[in-house]
């Protein structure tokens, strides 16, 4: 079976200028360093792009400059919400050149029941010119799709290809493993756990840390994915320290933080997220000159 979005992905920031506009060259300069670190597919307009506080036009804007810069690397595209029919909408006028998958999250703050997700997702499948790919990250939408459900999802279409699982339960995404079909995989939504989901039978990660340290990542994932856990494991163990820290205040704080201290972008977001704290940013920069 020919498993799409496999490996490593990444999941990119949106760059801002000091007047909070899109900061393009900064976002060109990340694709490059993903082509030249090894990375095997980008995903645009995803939780870590600062995606709510984008307009219409700036989504635009960025999908179609990705498009242009990505080169022969893979396309996903977020697009989820919580109200079914406007993502419906939002497909049926969509521009899908160039673009090879969706990432549609779980639907947040309405909280709907197993079976209202399961309807949600099935139905947007049926519209989708492209593969979906789930997004259960219930931190952040106060619910979370059970195993039972992606399983379903994934035996009721062919083109919903893969779950990026969220959710830390390990005996969760082991279960999706065990019992989903053969066209669908589990991808890692959360780095510090990307190695532990390979080894049950993951296929990847879609990764926060590799906007700046792409080489690493992708080395990773790719020895973990050769069987090679051994070689993996360091690697992971050389970015536990690092991981903690771009996390400790919240995503996307602390990878823009450390594309900041690399010199690639300013270290601007928009409200209502803001900048990190003084203190992680310097341990941040401590631990990078022990990476670098």
């Amino acid at each position: 079976m020919n498993h799409r979005f496999t490996g490593a992905g990444v999941a990119l920031v949106t760059p801002f200028t000091t007047e909070n506009k899109i900061d393009f060259n900064s976002l060109e300069r990340i694709i490059d360093n993903q082509k030249k670190g090894g990375m095997d597919y980008l995903v645009a307009l995803g939780t870590t792009a600062e995606t709510p506080t984008l307009t219409a036009t700036e989504k635009a804007e960025v999908v179609t400059f990705v498009k242009e810069k990505k080169g022969d690397l893979p396309l996903v595209v977020g697009m989820g919400g919580n109200d079914t029919r406007k993502i419906i909408k939002q497909i049926n006028k969509f521009n899908f050149n160039k673009v090879d998958g969706l990432l549609i999250v779980t639907p947040y703050y309405n909280k709907p029941s197993q079976e209202g997700m399961f309807n949600h997702y099935k139905a947007i499948a049926k519209e989708s010119p492209v593969p979906i790919i789930l997004y259960n990250v219930p931190s952040r939408t106060g619910v979370s799709m059970k195993a039972k459900t992606t399983i379903r999802l994934a035996e009721a279409s062919e083109k919903i290809v893969a779950v990026k699982e969220a959710s830390g339960n390990l005996t969760q995404i082991t279960r999706i493993n065990k019992y989903s079909p053969d066209h669908f995989s589990v991808i890692s939504g959360d780095d510090p756990m990307a190695l532990p989901i390979l080894s049950v039978g993951g296929r990847g990660v879609i990764s926060v840390v590799a906007n700046a340290l792409p080489q690493k990542l992708s080395s990773m994932i790719h020895l973990g994915m050769e069987g090679n856990f051994a070689e993996a494991r360091k690697i992971h163990f050389e970015l536990t320290e690092m991981l903690g820290l771009l996390f400790k205040e919240g995503n996307p704080g602390g990878i823009k933080a450390l594309l900041n201290i690399q010199g690639i972008i300013e270290n601007e977001l928009r409200s209502p997220l803001y900048r990190i704290s003084e203190e992680t940013y310097l341990k941040i920069k401590e631990e990078y000159q022990k990476l670098s």
